[in-house]
């Protein structure tokens, strides 16, 4: 099973940037879909986007899109989030996922490893 890890959050003001970084462990992640998640208090999880397992694929949600990017290192095990026009309702905390198989999925439940998360706050 892969193990994930977070990286890059932090507070920023509206408008801003931030990166966030997903570290895997083990030799298989390119047989992995990735995917970011977030959760704001006392709201479900939700779908942010996801990337195929080569990085030729990419899905957002509606809600991020044409503001956030994310790209993937298989060399270096590590999935990426860019988050640029940042604003007050994307603060949550921010999930790193892999899905085994080729498609991808836009259900938490399609993806079967979890990161432990990563605060972004942004202030307005």
């Amino acid at each position: 099973q892969v193990q994930l890890v977070e990286s890059g959050g932090g507070l920023v003001q509206a408008g801003g940037s931030l990166s966030l970084s997903c570290a895997a462990s083990g030799r298989t992640f390119g047989t992995y879909v990735m995917g970011w998640f977030r959760q704001a208090p006392g709201k479900e999880r939700e779908f942010v986007g996801a990337i195929s397992r080569r990085g030729l694929t990419t899905y957002y949600a509606d809600s991020v899109k044409g503001r956030f990017t994310i790209s993937r290192d298989n060399a270096k095990n590590t999935v990426y989030l860019q988050m640029n026009s940042l604003k007050p309702e994307d603060t949550a905390v921010y999930y790193c996922a892999a899905r085994s198989g080729s498609d991808i999925a836009t259900r938490a439940g399609g993806f079967g490893a979890w990161g432990q998360g990563t605060q972004v706050t942004v202030s307005s």
